[in-house]
């Protein structure tokens, strides 16, 4: 079936970003995961051909294009060459952009708007802490008022991009204001007390510098503040829904590209004489892959379409998200077996792939977090 979402504007956006891929990315994928982040040149690179900035408005050198679509191609992209590409750099079109657009200062946009465009400022988000993850409620990280200064305390884990990141944007709890009142703050690198400890070692997505990050009594002015005092919960709630949507997209193009090199693969194998995608199961296991890989395509590009006509809802994109990540677990899991001992060695994509993909039930809210928001609109 044809995909009804995307426009001949959005194809021949796809047709750039792929050109581009295949120069500055493809030919550096093991560099990349032996360094174990994605370099400055390819984000510098991206950002050069406004594909970090399209969102970002024209005064701040953007394309001041608001179209998720946009957003989605580029994470599609980025997602068949690995997950790792697509949170990382996702990072910053898919999560940050929407906290620098909608809620900063005219003198915060001033500093942070145009060398994020431009692929200078990296960000991350700091969110997860080491006893608060799906729970966002159990925040610990805290901000107390003294004089004319926040005072910054605490920690935060699993944070994509946050070995290098240049910003951080910080949910903490500040109880001057409030027991339970969360406020967001732009930590920025190099503000004394705010360290970061090495790279986590993770299963899978090498390529991204995933980090502890850790504030020791940082002071942050008033400027530091993204958004109202107090009303952070609510800031970061408004947005989980286009995060938990661009990790759906990105997670059936993921899917997508590796069930299709294991159609090839099934083609070429050979066993008993003959090539292994002739035999009935496997002709039946593949059959039934496509199928599940196009129906969740299929309701993931809805929740596209109503994204980019600003009619999103919080219970379709757990939907999104429950539906596009349990497909791909699914399906790389029968990739993997498909491929037999050269599935499980890492140096297959397949296995990569595996590998990678079994975080995407867990970040940006669970599965069975996800079930809980669905659940919820079922009057249950």
């Amino acid at each position: 079936m044809g995909r009804m979402v995307f426009e001949a504007e959005h194809e021949e956006f796809r047709s750039s970003v792929r050109a581009l891929l295949q120069r500055d990315l493809v030919p550096h994928l093991e560099a990349t995961r032996e360094v174990g982040m994605i370099s400055r040149d390819m984000w510098l690179s991206l950002g050069a051909h406004g594909f970090l900035g399209f969102m970002v408005p024209e005064e701040y050198g953007g394309g001041g294009i608001d179209d998720f679509r946009f957003n989605a191609v580029l994470g599609e992209e980025l997602a068949v060459h690995g997950l790792a590409y697509a949170s990382s750099i996702g990072i910053n079109t898919d999560v940050i952009a929407p906290y620098l657009l909608d809620l900063t200062t005219d003198t915060q946009k001033d500093r942070w708007l145009r060398p994020f465009a431009a692929g200078e400022l990296i960000t991350a988000i700091g969110m997860s802490e080491p006893e608060a993850g799906s729970d966002l409620g159990g925040i610990r990280t805290t901000a107390r008022r003294v004089s004319e200064h926040w005072i910054l305390s605490g920690s935060k884990t699993f944070i994509t991009n946050g070995y290098r990141a240049d910003l951080v944007i910080v949910a903490a709890r500040t109880p001057d204001v409030g027991d339970r009142a969360i406020t967001l703050f732009g930590v920025e690198s190099g503000m004394p007390g705010f360290t970061r400890g090495k790279k986590l070692d993770k299963v899978g997505q090498p390529e991204a510098d995933t980090a502890e990050l850790f504030f020791d009594d940082v002071q942050l002015s008033d400027d530091a503040v993204i958004g109202e005092v107090g009303r952070g919960f609510h800031a970061m709630m408004a947005r989980l829904p286009t995060e938990r949507l661009s990790i759906a997209i990105v997670c059936v193009a993921h899917a997508a590209a590796m069930l299709e090199e294991t159609i090839a693969y099934a083609k070429e194998r050979r066993a008993f004489g003959q090539a292994i995608g002739s035999f009935q199961h496997n002709r039946f296991v593949l059959a039934d892959l496509a199928t599940a890989v196009e129906v969740a395509r299929c309701f993931v590009d809805s929740c596209l379409l109503a994204k980019a006509n600003g009619e999103l809802t919080p219970v379709a994109a757990a939907q999104a998200k429950y539906v596009a990540t349990e497909t791909q677990s699914r399906v790389l899991d029968a990739c993997v077996q498909l491929h037999g001992g050269y599935g499980y060695m890492r140096e297959s994509n397949v296995a990569r792939g595996w590998l990678d993909a079994r975080v995407t039930r867990i970040w940006g809210g669970t599965s069975e977090i996800m079930c809980e928001v669905i659940s919820r609109s079922l009057g249950l």
